[in-house]
């Protein structure tokens, strides 16, 4: 009996963080080390099943940067990177397509059709969901079908999240004469977020969130502002993977998202844990500490 008003009271906590997000949209990124265990995948499925099912709405947007490596070894093309951005020639484009939009995506929608929901499978260039153009260096390298985002078709996402779809969006953008760009999968969640004022944006990491000590895991920081993150930045403490991550709940909630969230995608439920209970378990990023 213990055991079941334990429950009970699990579900208690959550209702008011249900009844919040009712209705609401709530965009996830899902990438790194997750994706690479069937067991955490399922898990995180499962999550953002359950919440379908509790009346939210969310969109889910993955990477797959292992699973490109992997595929461009086997056909004997050595990757390359500048600054953190792969540099994305004509050969390596056609892998990138085809690992993203072909493989994962896919692969994700079964899974969500074994948790029991209903998600389709998008690329940018379905609908013209995710309009670029191509993206140069700051330091002018030419980092070849690399985009920037233009515009998002909000229009096609509203239609989906507002029936029973969860769109499930890989992050391969289209040009106005057709052509293929990779973006970053980071950056286009805080983009479509930002496109929908969301309710909510999360990023799914392979750490738990932001630490004042990069290499201390008990330094993590359970809330922080938009400036607080600048001086971060300047400081270096927030640096690498990471920066495309706060650049885009900085932009996110700059257009209306109401919270950002950064956390360990590697935990059991990690999304659950995160906006279903009072405490959370990862960074959540605000305009101001007030709020």
């Amino acid at each position: 009996m213990d055991k079941l008003i334990e429950k009970a009271g699990v579900l208690i906590e959550a209702l008011p963080y249900i009844q919040r997000l009712a209705n609401k949209t709530v965009v996830i990124k899902y990438g790194g080390a997750a994706m690479l265990s069937e067991e955490l995948s399922s898990k995180i499925m499962q999550d953002v099943t359950l919440l379908k099912f509790v009346g939210v709405n969310p969109i889910l947007v993955h990477g797959g940067g292992n699973e490109i490596n992997g595929m461009l070894e086997k056909l004997d093309i050595k990757p390359d990177f500048h600054n953190g951005l792969r540099i994305t020639d004509d050969d390596t484009m056609d892998v990138v397509q085809m690992v993203l939009t072909g493989r994962i995506n896919k692969d994700i929608v079964a899974k969500f059709g074994v948790a029991g929901a209903k998600a389709i499978g998008l690329c940018g260039k379905d609908a013209n969901l995710i309009t670029a153009e191509k993206k140069m260096a700051d330091d002018g390298t030419d980092l070849g079908h690399v985009g920037q985002i233009t515009s998002i078709n909000t229009n096609l996402l509203d239609l989906l999240v507002k029936d029973e779809y969860i769109p499930v969006i890989a992050p391969i953008g289209v040009g106005k004469d057709g052509e293929s760009y990779n973006i970053n999968a980071d950056t286009v969640a805080g983009e479509i977020a930002a496109a929908l004022s969301a309710q909510k944006l999360m990023f799914l990491t392979d750490i738990d969130g932001i630490r004042s000590d990069p290499d201390d895991p008990e330094s993590l920081i359970s809330i922080i502002t938009i400036d607080e993150i600048y001086d971060y930045i300047e400081s270096g403490v927030i640096s690498g993977g990471m920066l495309p991550k706060v650049d885009g709940c900085i932009k996110a909630i700059e257009n209306g998202v109401k919270r950002t969230h950064i956390l360990n995608g590697t935990i059991p439920h990690p999304i659950l844990l995160e906006i279903f209970t009072d405490k959370g378990i990862g960074t959540m990023v605000r305009k101001t500490i007030e709020e």
